[in-house]
């Protein structure tokens, strides 16, 4: 172990998604940057019984191809998602794990909810076979950190390891905290993200009955379903997949003569203490975490071109994270001054929940080190109450500083930001 240097630079060296978009890194950049949309019909359940009908499935995906089959057969796909975007992430940075080196390189990987269809499953096993039907492998692989212990089984990678959860935010504290893993001197490098399957029947009748969930404009397509800080958005629809981003020591990083994707050199987290569903007035936890972000290594708030920001499409939500960058970045963030760029992702892939902070993590990266800021595809009429840069078609500007923003149920916030590397 290392001794804690709290002014270590931490580089991103590899990059691994799986999501409705695609399932590696050049499709969906592609898909990102063309307004590819993969929302569209149900197909894991009937929706006969609901109004919204409509998710962001992942396609063309087979688990055996990432993971021993035998583990494959036991467990379920949000640890399968999870399994190939870390490894994904690990074969793109180029790093060679060895005997010597894997007890420093770490695993920081979260879920919101972990195996719930596994749960599922051997609920209605039990009451239907009785209790010695239940599978005796199924608790192990059903925890919310089933995916980090995996991750390590499967890439050797056996330092530091943990699971950080929190809903929605839970990619986005994962990355954070990898991050400063490095710092405190815990590993060399991390194996960060997150993953989730959440299109189970009974999760969408719940979202459903919350109201929370969105339809399509009146005559339009489904991908028209998800329409961040639009006018007329009407609330979120659920998506699946993971991101993961391989981050390590800068100077070893040069050392070995990677590819640098950016930096990571802001991270916040903050709670709202207010309610379980709705964010609080004004958004001031977001506000604070975004601040906190910044503080941490001083970067400055006018040099920060893009944010991707939670934006799931829902009403309230979308109004009060504009307040919160409103709070953070002043008239700067106003959409007349096209000064700080807003790329919401979530209008393509859906709301990924604990994997969102993940997968708009790694987009956020691409966009620092393309220089280009996909559209928030669905973007058409102004909110006067979202008065922001929403950029409406994929636009190529300088980024200096990139911000991931998320919100989780429960009042959790989360922030990271990213620097472009320059070769310094």
């Amino acid at each position: 172990m290392r001794k804690p240097d709290y002014e270590r630079r931490v580089a991103v060296t590899g990059l691994g998604v799986i999501s409705p978009i695609g399932n590696d890194v050049a499709t969906v950049w592609s898909n990102l940057v063309n307004g590819v949309s993969g929302l569209g019909p149900i197909t894991r359940f009937d929706t006969a019984p609901y109004e919204a009908k409509l998710a962001g499935e992942v396609r063309d995906f087979t688990a055996s191809d990432w993971m021993d089959a035998k583990a494959a057969r036991r467990s379920e796909s949000s640890l399968h998602f999870g399994v190939a975007a870390a490894k994904q992430a690990l074969a793109d940075s180029g790093f060679e794990l060895t005997d010597e080196n894997r007890t420093e390189v770490g695993v920081i990987f979260g879920s919101g909810a972990g195996g719930q269809t596994l749960m599922i499953d051997n609920y209605a096993t039990l009451h239907s076979r009785g209790p010695r039907a239940v599978s005796p492998t199924f608790i192990a692989n059903a925890l919310t950190d089933s995916c980090s212990g995996m991750i390590a089984i499967e890439t050797g990678a056996i330092g530091h390891n943990m699971c950080v959860v929190s809903a929605c935010a839970t990619g986005t504290h994962n990355v954070g905290e990898a991050a400063e893993a490095i710092r405190r001197g815990d590993c060399i490098a991390v194996i960060s993200g997150s993953t989730e399957a959440p299109l189970l029947e009974v999760g969408h009748a719940g979202f459903s009955n919350m109201r929370g969930m969105g339809m399509p404009r009146p005559g339009e397509g489904p991908e028209t379903v998800s329409r961040p800080f639009d006018l007329t958005r009407d609330g979120f629809v659920l998506g699946e997949g993971a991101g993961s981003l391989f981050l390590e020591d800068l100077e070893l990083a040069k050392a070995r003569g990677a590819r640098i994707y950016a930096e990571v050199v802001g991270y916040g987290s903050a709670a709202d203490g207010w309610d379980m569903i709705q964010p609080i007035e004004a958004g001031v936890g977001a506000a604070r975490a975004m601040k906190m972000a910044l503080e941490r290594r001083g970067v400055p708030a006018d040099e920060v071109d893009l944010i991707n920001p939670h934006g799931t499409s829902t009403p309230l939500g979308d109004k009060r994270e504009a307040e919160a960058i409103w709070t953070v970045f002043g008239s700067r963030a106003a959409g007349a001054k096209r000064s700080l760029a807003i790329s919401a992702t979530k209008s393509m892939t859906g709301h990924m929940m604990g994997a969102a902070g993940a997968f708009e993590a790694f987009a956020t990266v691409k966009s620092v080190a393309e220089q280009c800021a996909p559209a928030t595809i669905n973007y058409r009429d102004p909110d006067p109450d979202c008065d922001l840069w929403v950029v409406g078609e994929t636009t190529s500007l300088p980024i200096r500083y990139a911000l991931s923003n998320n919100i989780g149920l429960g009042g959790h916030n989360g922030a990271v930001i990213f620097r472009r590397y320059d070769g310094d």
